[in-house]
């Protein structure tokens, strides 16, 4: 597991959590999958049940994530 994308996916989390705690939510790395490049996180308070969630997930943490760890390919709430 590369130390590296995870220092870089956690850095990204840092950078929209920010907007999800002013909404009551948060978000929790949880494992990354070097072979698959999927990414599996967390969702916190609020944004367990928000009907907009999922579109959070994608537009928001997986873009975010992406530009500064390209090599992960989706990211996924567990």
């Amino acid at each position: 597991m590369s130390q590296e994308t995870i220092e870089k996916i956690k850095q990204a989390l840092e950078i929209v959590r920010p907007s999800l705690q002013m909404d009551g939510g948060d978000v929790q790395f949880v494992n990354w999958n070097e072979k698959t490049g999927i990414l599996e996180v967390a969702l916190m308070g609020m944004c367990t049940t928000c009907p907009m969630s999922q579109i959070t997930l994608k537009q928001g943490i997986e873009v975010e994530v992406q530009k500064l760890a390209p090599e992960v390919l989706e990211v996924k709430a567990v």
